[in-house]
């Protein structure tokens, strides 16, 4: 029993002299581990060749392209549909006992995932790594957020933009690990996946415990020193609050639903075909004999776009302080539109340079699109449930991560299937792509802020506000 008391929320309240900027830290360790995932394609070939034991000449009964990208997939869906189901409940019992859960669940996936890959169970891989990773994955995405908005009301979009940079900047780690457990454990006939999902699983357990123990969550009222809240308030920011089981009936959530839904899936455009887009757009039919973008290029191409995305998750967020965020969504897709619909003009003349840098600044307010989020959730709904509200918003995530690359894939064999080629295979990918993003366009624009009857006052209990007829 006593163990399980420093699990509770109570056991995690700070004293007054507690420094904020430990939080940070305790967020990054949650979310550098989870932003494994990220870097799970390492796994691809060595999983699409487990019984021939060769990459490139797979056996029959070996496992297809299309089987192994399922494991990823539904491991982003489950991210958005946990994140959604226990979003209130880590409101209830708090950050700790949230990132341990989350620990348990993250490392369980990899222990799970080994099985399956010694037993060469596709759908018990399904399971662990897919469903029961995943769901270490949502609640470990959204645990921290509501924590660091609190901590830091004065400028939440740098708090927020911290922690989720962790998730981008996650794969920067994992991807070099991951192959060097591969190469220590390989042997000529196991490419060494089993064991290497093993250690990742104690690795990770191990180092979110770090965020487990460190975590902390403001007293009561508490405020950071000379913060007055009337000082930042305006039209888009309250001062109230406005429980999840609320928001879900506002127009404001269901308009950053589909913000975010397509600021993603654009951003999957690139970031999920960056390697063979690359080489084809750019290839010795192009560039010249011996010119082309080579496979080593391309993946420090994709390597380019890790980077970006991960500074735009910094940059652009805490942007969004001084410049509000929904201006800073304004100018993402404003500026995104510009971008996809320069690209396929910029493959035909061959402007390498120019294409790449497009690329980069799309990647990075991709990123700054899911750091700057939870901020603005917390400008509108307020700080009080921010983590639940987060977490149901996220679903637009499952949706851009499945929609996303089916979209881009299909419009790319279409394409090809009329012997196009070039930058004019991905003509419509990138136009489709823009197209989206007027869509985001709009509906950032067309938000207002929340309506005082949504609100919750003091005296009204959870059960009250709950039952309250929607208007």
């Amino acid at each position: 029993m006593a163990e399980t008391s420093l699990l509770d929320r109570s056991r995690t309240v700070a004293e007054p002299s507690f420094n904020r900027w430990l939080i940070p830290p305790a967020a990054l360790a949650i979310h550098l581990a989870i932003g494994q995932a990220y870097a799970f394609s390492v796994f691809k070939n060595p999983l699409m060749s487990l019984l021939s034991h060769d990459v490139d000449h797979p056996a029959p009964g070996d496992w297809t392209a299309g089987q192994v990208g399922w494991i990823f997939s539904i491991a982003i869906v489950l991210l958005g549909l946990s994140a959604a189901v226990f979003g209130t409940w880590l409101e209830r019992v708090g950050p700790r006992k949230a990132m341990l859960t989350s620990a348990l669940c993250f490392a369980g996936g990899f222990f799970l995932g080994s099985w399956g890959v010694h037993l060469h169970s596709l759908p018990l891989l399904y399971f662990g790594y897919g469903v029961v990773g995943g769901i270490g994955l949502g609640i470990g995405y959204i645990s921290p957020v509501s924590t660091l908005i609190k901590w830091f009301p004065d400028r939440p979009g740098v708090a927020t933009g911290m922690a989720i940079m962790g998730f981008g900047g996650g794969a920067m780690i994992a991807s070099p690990l991951s192959l060097a457990l591969m190469s220590h454990f390989k042997t000529p006939t196991d490419h060494g996946v089993a064991a290497t999902f093993i250690a990742l699983g104690v690795i990770y357990l191990l180092f979110m415990q770090l965020g487990v123990w460190t975590i902390r969550v403001p007293a009561e009222g508490w405020k950071p020193a000379g913060y007055v809240p009337a000082a930042n308030h305006h039209e888009m920011i309250t001062t109230g609050n406005v429980l999840a089981s609320q928001a879900i009936r506002t127009p404001q959530f269901w308009l950053l639903w589909v913000v975010l839904c397509m600021n993603v899936t654009a951003g999957i455009g690139i970031l999920e075909t960056a390697s063979p887009m690359i080489q084809e757009i750019f290839s010795d039919q192009v560039l010249g004999a011996g010119r082309g973008i080579t496979a080593a290029a391309a993946g420090g191409f994709v390597g380019l776009l890790s980077l970006f995305n991960l500074l735009g998750r910094f940059f652009w967020s805490s942007a969004s302080d001084k410049i509000g965020r929904k201006r800073i969504y304004l100018l993402y897709f404003g500026l995104g539109i510009v971008l996809y619909a320069l690209l396929p003009t910029l493959g035909r003349h061959a402007s390498l340079t120019l294409f790449v840098v497009a690329c980069c600044v799309i990647l990075s307010m991709y990123g700054g699109g899911f750091a700057t989020m939870p901020a603005f959730l917390s400008d509108l709904f307020g700080k009080k449930e921010v983590g639940a509200i987060h977490g149901r918003v996220l679903t637009a995530w499952s949706t851009a991560g499945v929609l996303g690359p089916l979209l881009v894939n299909y419009l790319h064999e279409s394409a090809k299937a009329k012997h196009l080629e070039g930058a004019a295979a991905f003509q419509n990918v990138f136009y489709t792509m823009a197209g989206l993003l007027v869509v985001g366009f709009l509906a950032d624009a067309l938000i207002r802020a929340v309506n005082d009857r949504y609100f919750v006052h003091e005296t009204v209990s959870r059960a009250e506000a709950e039952a309250a007829p929607a208007h």
